[in-house]
């Protein structure tokens, strides 16, 4: 038995809401999204959700062999779904640019990128690019993807007519970052690396991307929303480092989200046609929640895009 609230928001929803739920009766025909990390848990679900509603789903992935098994294994439950796997490691900047490329010269759309793979507080490592292993990870390879298929999107909403969406997943650890929010000067710290502080930080990241997002397509007047969401806690693959986690997760295990209900505000922000419009915004349990003073500092968020420019222009 778990212990999850009922209680309905203004939008109609809850945190027991599940990701067949908050999209019952959309219709994603004509749709093409990139869900990363979806493999496994809340992008798995949040993969099959999608293609149930009709939307064409491209799952990149690390190893084309596990992506096909989950191809295989939602097509033999949902025949008419239409899913394509790629390669790639959000991780590195160079399988990033791979991926990039390759979309683009297939010539998909794309209407919906979420963002969604990424790791949870494991020791201090650096990424092939030198870059702490969760900044690099959670936030600076969603920075270079978004940037690399942003002219795709564009193009796709313009063609199109519909609004474009830009989906990433944050956290309410956002919130227990390190006191000054991003550490720019020592992202890299071995000697003060805090796991949790990183994680925390690499999801604050998360949300300031979006609010800079929303700044810029609001700027040019693009037809493209980019908002951030906290899924729930919920038992998944990110626990798997131990630790804190493992203890986390064993103690609070009853008010844990199962998978479906974890998979519904990213389903609910991508999809629901309450969401039209709506940009630069923090979701939680399917409804507008709201996010740290960090979180909202559009001075922070143009902080941080500059200097990921700069990490993800100089690798």
């Amino acid at each position: 038995m778990t212990w999850i609230s009922i209680f309905t928001g203004k939008s109609g929803f809850a945190a027991s809401s599940t990701a067949e739920d908050v999209t019952k009766g959309v219709d994603g025909a004509g749709l093409t999204a990139i869900v990363t990390g979806a493999t496994s848990g809340i992008g798995l679900e949040t993969t099959r959700v999608l293609a149930l509603r009709g939307v064409h789903v491209i799952m990149p992935v690390r190893t084309l062999e596990s992506g096909k098994k989950v191809k295989e294994s939602i097509v033999e439950k949902i025949p008419n779904a239409k899913i394509d796997v790629m390669e790639l490691d959000i991780s590195s900047l160079e399988s990033v640019r791979q991926f990039a490329s390759q979309y683009c010269s297939k010539g998909y759309p794309l209407n919906i990128l979420i963002l969604n793979a990424g790791i949870m507080t494991p020791p201090f490592s650096l990424s092939k690019d030198n870059i702490e292993l969760q900044f690099a990870t959670n936030h600076v390879g969603n920075f270079l993807l978004t940037n690399l298929l942003l002219d795709t999107m564009k193009k796709t909403a313009t063609e199109s007519g519909k609004e474009g969406r830009i989906v990433i997943l944050s956290s309410e650890i956002h919130r227990m970052t390190y006191k000054e929010g991003i550490r720019f000067d020592k992202i890299n710290d071995e000697n003060s690396y805090s796991a949790f502080s990183a994680y925390g930080q690499s999801k604050l990241a998360n949300a300031l991307h979006a609010k800079e997002l929303t700044r810029r397509f609001q700027e040019e007047g693009v037809n493209i929303t980019a908002n951030c969401l906290h899924p729930g806690i919920i038992a998944t693959g990110l626990a798997r480092h131990g630790g804190f986690n493992a203890f986390f997760y064993g103690v609070f295990n009853r008010f844990l989200k199962n998978i479906p209900q974890g998979a519904a505000t990213t389903c609910y922000v991508a999809l629901n046609p309450q969401v039209k419009g709506v940009s630069g915004e923090y979701f939680a349990d399917s409804n507008l929640g709201k996010a740290s003073k960090h979180a909202q500092d559009p001075e922070l968020a143009k902080k941080l895009w500059d200097f990921s420019l700069n990490l993800t222009k100089s690798k």
